[in-house]
């Protein structure tokens, strides 16, 4: 028999996260492009977790966005300041100072980010020519991942919920915006990766599963390959995935 599943985090009602959680207010607007694969089938995306930690933030679900209403309108909007965060060369570092409020003329910072794996990530850009004339940002001598059940694809590459704290870190040193609650979304993240931990040793423990769940750092270390291509475009401190 399923359990009934919370509609806000869709995690089971019983380890629901949402009762824990206080919505921050922000000046800028976090808008998540989630793949359809990491919406219906992936349960610790992290992109649903940090949604639901900022309160001017949204969600929306696709492969091309060129001719999503909402997007389009968010977008277009001309009391609003788009920007994409993906880090290639010719980003502006937030870090750095490299977006100022003068660059808004008054309006609205407006973020957006893919939420899938690179693979997908690549597919998403791909089909939305749209996204690509936006002015990029990025962000530089991140904290590596704290992600420790899931291996990055390489050196550098952050979670969703990772990549919105650095950005938020970021944006406050920059005077930008505020980030009252830095804890919420790190604390959140660990609670989601400890339970996973220890739903997977319980599952081995009962023979539900062959093995429990380890940390990336007690499994042997594949060696990395970047591709020329992706080593010439990022910069590996600052890829978020």
């Amino acid at each position: 028999m399923s359990r009934p599943m919370c509609y806000r985090c869709f995690w089971p009602q019983a380890l629901c996260w949402c009762a824990s959680i206080t919505p921050m207010p922000t000046r800028t607007k976090f808008v998540y492009l989630m793949h359809p694969q990491e919406f219906k089938h992936t349960k610790a995306a992290t992109g649903r977790l940090t949604h639901l930690c900022l309160a001017e933030s949204e969600i929306h679900m696709g492969v091309g966005f060129d001719d999503h209403e909402a997007v389009q309108a968010l977008i277009h909007d001309p009391q609003n300041f788009p920007v994409l965060l993906y880090p290639t060369r010719d980003a502006r570092d937030l870090s750095k100072g490299e977006l100022q409020a003068v660059d808004f003329a008054g309006r609205r910072l407006v973020v957006f980010l893919l939420d899938a794996t690179w693979r997908l990530a690549r597919r998403m850009w791909r089909y939305s020519p749209g996204l690509q004339q936006l002015p990029r940002v990025m962000f530089s001598n991140a904290t590596p991942s704290r992600y420790v059940i899931k291996k990055q694809p390489e050196p550098g590459c952050l979670s969703t919920l990772e990549a919105t704290h650095e950005l938020l870190l970021a944006l406050e040193r920059s005077g930008l915006d505020r980030y009252p609650l830095p804890d919420q979304l790190l604390g959140l993240f660990q609670r989601m990766q400890d339970f996973q931990i220890h739903h997977a040793a319980e599952a081995a423990r009962l023979g539900r599963r062959r093995h429990a769940l380890r940390s990336i750092t007690a499994r042997p270390t594949p060696p990395v390959r970047v591709s020329p291509k992706r080593r010439r475009i990022f910069a590996p401190a600052t890829v978020v995935g």
